[in-house]
């Protein structure tokens, strides 16, 4: 029996989050690598360029030995102004950054990366803007409790407790989670992945 080879994936996150964003879109990788890059931002490095280089060295870190495969990688960067907000690894870290999104407006930038197997980039950034409500020293004690802040960008995950404190959002939602599946979807049609 013959037929089309499907073309392998490599997803270069661990990410539980992506894998069932990409789900959503009928896309399950074959593998999961997760690439072992420096994420310490640059000296006067924008969040925007910040989160699209980090997603670009992602993919191109696993790549070399890949060869013949896609690879797709992403990386979420949560931006107040120029400052770039850091993932929590601790509740100090993570109060830190809901302190400075209480009450204000703010970004995520997901950058986006695609190797196809010819070799091919493609690459994006996709910009959501949010506002959160001003949080009570309740809510902040209660959602530092949850413990969902860890490893998040900016402290906190919209899928969760801290949806109910986006007062308003404009643009993908699935961005800020930390993959946009509109887009992503686009580039695996153009890059020939899936048929559109």
């Amino acid at each position: 029996m013959s037929g089309a080879k499907i073309p392998h994936l490599i997803l270069a996150s661990t990410s539980p989050r992506r894998r069932e964003l990409l789900a959503r879109i009928g896309v399950v990788p074959n593998d999961i690598i997760p690439a072992d890059i420096d994420e310490d931002p640059r000296k006067d490095e924008l969040p925007k360029p910040h989160a699209l280089r980090l997603a670009i060295g992602k993919a191109q870190e696993i790549a070399p030995a890949h060869k013949g495969s896609y690879i797709l990688s992403a990386d979420t960067v949560v931006g107040v102004g120029r400052r770039i907000l850091p993932k929590a690894e601790d509740a100090e870290t993570a109060k830190a950054c809901l302190d400075l999104l209480s009450g204000r407006a703010h970004r995520v930038f997901t950058g986006v990366c695609l190797i196809t197997p010819d070799g091919r980039e493609i690459s994006r950034v996709v910009e959501t803007r949010l506002k959160m409500k001003r949080l009570s020293g309740v809510e902040m004690t209660t959602y530092l409790e949850s413990g969902e802040w860890d490893g998040k960008a900016g402290g906190y995950g919209i899928q969760g407790l801290a949806g109910a404190f986006i007062a308003h959002i404009s643009g993908s939602y699935s961005n800020v989670v930390g993959l946009p599946v509109y887009e992503t979807r686009n580039m695996l049609i153009g890059a020939g992945y899936i048929n559109g």
